[in-house]
């Protein structure tokens, strides 16, 4: 009896080494994609395309021709071997795209914004270059009384109740949220067949408010370059309230590997740099009889 138990035991142990022995394979594998002994793979950082910059900025900045005419031409000379995509929309969207890693540097103009995306942590810096004014434009005639008034909210608490056309862009961008802002200011919530949602960048809103006889708010420097083909004239006075500034915001590469922040700080450099500052200082002056934009640096120079 006692043989055929110890018989028993070795074969059962026996059966039990040769499953572990099959198993062992499989167990190694556990874990890992590795085969055959190979070191499993550390995951591979996206690659980054050094030879193009993907720009996200605003419709006003775009429309006004400041990057064609004068910051595109620059950089081509600062980086001959980089070819740079604007990418032109509101700055929520542009927000929103560099978020999520789909372009390298971002020009736009909505602080409060731009403070959370910094916040958040998803930029690196944040550098104010230039700023103007938004300006509210309407027709010469001026039925709701603009003219008169001498807040931005009591201009559009006048539009409001003369029930004039105003066109809003209505796509989240820097003009439209220092737009609602002023609303909340007149604490009225527009709304009616007065009020326009073009969901439109800044050109296409003038166009449409000029077509409709009615007013709009814009950046001075779009409205400069497209006066000639409007019926809309500035009818509210420049004031502190309505300063418009534009940054330079660069992103941080940990969090999407394959942004170009070597060409994203170049771009950053001229613009603040002394070249850069002068160049928008004189921007428009010969064609429009006055800047499009200001230099933001309190003297001509580097940061």
């Amino acid at each position: 009896m006692t043989r055929t138990m110890h018989k028993s035991s070795l074969l059962v142990l026996a059966a039990l080494a040769l499953l572990l022995l099959a198993a062992l394979p499989v167990l190694a594998g556990c874990g890992s994609d590795a085969e055959d002994g190979e070191a499993a793979e550390e995951p591979q950082e996206q690659s980054i395309a050094r030879d193009q910059l993907i720009v996200a900025t605003t419709t006003s900045l775009n429309d006004s021709g400041l990057f064609e005419d004068v910051v595109l031409p620059a950089y081509a000379e600062i980086a001959p071997d980089v070819t740079v995509k604007v990418i032109a929309v509101g700055s929520g969207e542009a927000i929103a795209m560099a978020e999520r890693g789909e372009v390298d540097v971002l020009t736009v103009h909505s602080p409060a914004a731009e403070l959370e995306f910094m916040e958040a942590g998803y930029g690196t810096l944040r550098l104010q270059f230039a700023y103007n004014y938004f300006i509210i434009v309407g027709p010469e005639s001026d039925p709701a009384g603009v003219a008169d008034t001498a807040t931005a909210a009591e201009s559009f608490a006048a539009i409001a109740e003369s029930g004039a056309v105003f066109a809003s862009r209505g796509d989240e961008s820097g003009t439209h949220s220092k737009e609602l802002k002023i609303w909340e200011s007149a604490g009225i919530e527009p709304s009616g067949d007065w009020y326009l949602s073009t969901g439109q960048g800044m050109g296409d809103t003038l166009r449409i408010a000029s077509e409709k006889e009615g007013y709009t708010l814009t950046d001075t420097g779009t409205y400069l370059a497209q006066r000639d083909t409007l019926e809309l004239v500035p009818v509210s006075p420049e004031s502190a309230d309505l300063q418009n500034t534009y940054s330079v915001i660069l992103l941080d590469q940990n969090r999407h590997t394959a942004i170009n922040a070597a060409a994203a700080e170049r771009l950053a450099q001229y613009l603040v740099s002394k070249a850069g500052q002068e160049a928008l200082a004189t921007y428009g002056t010969e064609e429009f009889g006055e800047p499009l934009f200001r230099p933001y640096a309190e003297t001509l120079g580097s940061y």
